[in-house]
């Protein structure tokens, strides 16, 4: 087990708060990373070791992937004439969710079993199951035939690196 994944289930699982807390100061200095969550699945995998991430849902279920630079946390406001908190709670992450990098889930919101929320997306809203999260608020279905962003397994480095190369050669032909 990697020292991120050691570091991430004692801050989540670890019986004694105090090896909760160590782990959590280390997993804040050395990967820029926060997880605080009412419920989180062992299974939730952190890609890239979730550096820049900051973590506060109120659920993350099962098989989730989340990748770098990901925020999910409350969107609430206080109204000065009610005194009063709204839109209290945290984002809820159904089973088999990817959440790409720099992606900002915010709210008591829910989304669904096996979305996906696109890069750079800034969601505010429910995602219904089987869902394709991307921009502001904007939401498609997902279409079955494909696996976006992760699945295992995932290509090798020398496949990545040949198909770059690929494109370099592409782009300077096409200069």
């Amino acid at each position: 087990m990697s020292e991120f994944n050691t570091l991430f289930h004692q801050n989540c699982f670890d019986p004694d708060p105090a090896v909760r807390q160590q782990a959590a100061t280390r997993l804040e200095h050395d990967y820029g990373c926060e997880i605080n969550c009412v419920h989180i699945d062992p299974s939730v995998m952190f890609a890239h070791h979730a550096k820049g991430c900051i973590i506060a849902a109120a659920k993350i279920d099962t098989g989730t992937v989340i990748y770098q630079n990901v925020t999910i946390g409350s969107n609430m406001k206080f109204n000065k004439i009610t005194n009063q908190w709204e839109n209290l709670g945290n984002p809820v992450i159904g089973p088999n969710v990817v959440i790409s990098d720099g992606a900002k889930v915010l709210g008591p919101i829910i989304i669904g079993a096996n979305s996906v929320i696109g890069a750079g997306a800034i969601i505010t809203k429910d995602v219904p199951a089987n869902s394709v999260a991307y921009g502001v608020n904007r939401i498609k279905p997902k279409d079955d035939t494909y696996d976006l962003v992760f699945h295992n397994p995932m290509p090798t480095p020398d496949a990545i690196i040949t198909a770059c190369e690929a494109l370099i050669a592409k782009s300077e032909t096409a200069n």
